[in-house]
Order: C-alpha cells, then sequence, then structure tokens
C-alpha cells in the first residue's frame, strides 16, 4: 500500500473510504448498541465527524465513562438512535436503487451500442447473453412507460374532479 500522488484518484478514494468507514461505524453502533465518535480532515483539510448518539453524550462518556446519563439524556439518545436506524434503512433503499438504475444505465448503454452497431435489426443474430439483456432492457422500458401511463392518467383524473 502506498500514498496515491494522482489528486482526482485521491479524493475518489477518500471519498469511498470514507462513506465505508461511516458505514461501518453505523454498522457497529445498530449491531452491537455502541456510543461512536470520530473525527476525519479530508485531504483538503474539510473537518468531517460521525458521533452517535450525539458529540456530548460520546466527549461526556469518554471523559468519565462511568457517566450515568440523565432521563432526558437516554430520550435524545434513544430518539438519535431510532433515527439513525431510520436513515439507515433509507440509505440501504437507495443503494439498491442506485444499484438498479446503473445496470439499467448500462443494459441501456449496450442496447444503444448494439443498435449502432446494427444487430438490433435481426434478432436471430444475437447470442443467448445478448438476446437476455435486451429483453432486460425491454422488460424494463415497459415498467417505465407503465408507470408513465399510470402518473399521467392519474394527474388527468384527479385534475378533473
Amino acid at each position: 500500500m502506498k500514498k496515491i500522488e494522482k489528486q482526482d484518484d485521491l479524493y475518489a478514494s477518500f471519498s469511498k473510504r470514507r462513506k465505508g468507514l461511516y458505514k461501518k461505524a453505523s454498522e457497529l453502533v445498530t449491531e452491537c448498541d455502541i456510543d461512536i465518535g470520530m473525527i476525519i480532515f479530508s485531504p483538503t483539510g474539510k473537518p468531517m465527524s460521525f458521533f452517535h448518539p450525539t458529540l456530548d453524550a460520546v466527549v461526556s462518556r469518554f471523559q468519565n465513562p462511568d457517566i450515568q446519563l440523565s432521563a432526558s439524556a437516554h430520550l435524545v439518545t434513544a430518539h438519535t438512535r431510532d433515527r439513525v436506524n431510520q436513515l439507515s434503512s433509507r440509505l440501504e433503499e437507495l443503494d439498491t436503487i442506485e444499484d438498479i438504475a446503473i445496470a439499467q444505465n448500462k443494459s441501456y448503454d449496450e442496447v444503444i451500442k448494439t443498435r449502432l452497431r446494427g444487430w438490433w435489426e435481426s434478432v436471430e443474430q444475437l447470442n443467448a447473453d445478448e438476446v437476455t439483456e435486451f429483453e432486460t432492457w425491454l422488460k424494463n422500458a415497459i415498467f417505465y412507460m407503465h408507470n408513465r401511463l399510470n402518473q399521467l392518467e392519474s394527474g388527468a383524473s384527479s385534475s378533473g374532479m
């Protein structure tokens, strides 16, 4: 392992690894019910942090590990943990949506490439993988057309009332 010299690669690697650290910290909070805090400085010197449940709670526990939280601090902590769990679930949903969108774009890009090559005109010339890929693209296109049609129909029916 060595230092990344190219600035663009350094920023991309930092962003990816920072996201990974935050995800691992969040998983530790969820799975082990712990308090955690970390401060990171980006390659440009920008400070970033992750604290759970709160900065004050983590610093207080660090300064005095035997400290007992007040009732209000317990409420804040419980609320914060619930919010983190909600946001983690939403992040997982968005990651899945992003993965699907990337796969769809890749599939669409492949269809466009093949159209430019001209093999789309004759399905018999496609191999099994190409047929499967084209079928996936068509199913996605149909799905999005149905959704758009439903949106248009819903909008027309609600404006007509």
